[in-house]
């Protein structure tokens, strides 16, 4: 009995969707995606190895940033290559091990990296509202032990939610709405009773994701309340200009993903507005992070261009 359980489980296979409609163009939309692709990795590595070999750079917002890039050059791994598979391949199927696989690993980077814009909010909060407290406060031995709490709070989170789906049965048609595998999409392919599925998936983004949305809404009302009621209007600017590298990491990365929530419950069911925000919730932040960096941090922009140049 098991080893039929284990012979219909391995023949179940998903098949992804690309973008509808827009099939005669594929070969331009995988060449688009190529280049982001490889902006992303280039982007976020150099920032990486910048940060890594600069000692003026070994401080908190800095390494925080290291952090960042990891987990975004993560993330394009994990749906890139099924991304431009299907558009320069047409290769859309996917059996359950490497799909629960490729869930597992982009839920749990999204987990991680909003506890680092979380961690990074922290730094600003900080540095703008107790500066006195700051180095002793984010010592640079605290903040990897931070970063492996964001780790593992993501691992905890996350790894229940596959382990979930191999106890279900596929029956029916097994067309997935994205170019990757993920846990909403997935479970809905289930013809067995997906309660427990449902409410442990949302209640761990709510208690992830949507928790740290809220407190660096809090940390953010904070820092203004502080800045209009000490500060100067030239201080005032000068302070919130340190944390516009930060705001635009926070809105590409919560933006499509508050827009998706919103449009599933309100709007009406548009699967191109699905695919799109789903494509710019996983492409967009690991491309535009290390652009947006680069450009409003002047003291990496400088050692980036040093080092381009050696």
């Amino acid at each position: 009995m098991s080893f039929v359980n284990d012979t219909k489980f391995n023949s179940v296979v998903f098949f992804l969707t690309g973008i509808p409609g827009l099939k005669d163009i594929y070969l331009w939309i995988s060449v688009s995606f190529c280049v982001m692709y490889a902006i992303s990795i280039v982007g976020n590595s150099v920032i990486l190895f910048t940060v890594k070999t600069d000692p003026s750079l070994h401080e908190p917002m800095y390494i925080f940033l290291s952090m960042l890039a990891i987990s975004d050059i993560g993330l394009s791994m994990a749906t890139m290559p099924t991304i431009l598979s299907i558009f320069l391949f047409n290769a859309r199927e996917m059996s359950l091990s490497p799909c629960f696989t490729q869930l597992f690993f982009i839920h749990f980077l999204q987990c991680t990296e909003s506890a680092i814009l979380l961690l990074m909010a922290f730094d600003r909060f900080i540095a703008i509202c107790n500066p006195l407290r700051y180095t002793s406060v984010l010592t640079l031995p605290r903040i990897p032990k931070m970063g492996l709490v964001c780790v593992l709070r993501g691992l905890a989170t996350i790894l229940p939610l596959p382990l979930l789906l191999t106890r279900y049965q596929y029956c029916r048609a097994s067309v997935l709405s994205h170019s990757y595998c993920l846990h909403q999409d997935v479970m809905k392919m289930a013809c067995s009773d997906i309660k427990v599925s449902v409410i442990y998936g949302l209640f761990a983004h709510l208690l992830t994701m949507g928790l740290d949305f809220v407190f660096i809404f809090l940390s953010y009302a904070m820092i203004l309340k502080n800045v209009l009621s000490v500060m100067s209007p030239r201080e005032c600017l000068k302070a919130l200009n340190t944390c516009v590298s930060h705001l635009c990491a926070v809105l590409l990365f919560y933006t499509p993903d508050i827009s998706l929530s919103v449009i599933h419950r309100f709007g009406e069911e548009s699967p191109l507005i699905h695919i799109l925000l789903g494509y710019m919730s996983l492409v967009f932040p690991p491309l535009l992070n290390p652009i947006v960096y680069c450009v409003k941090s002047k003291q990496l922009r400088e050692r980036i261009i040093r080092l381009l140049f050696k």
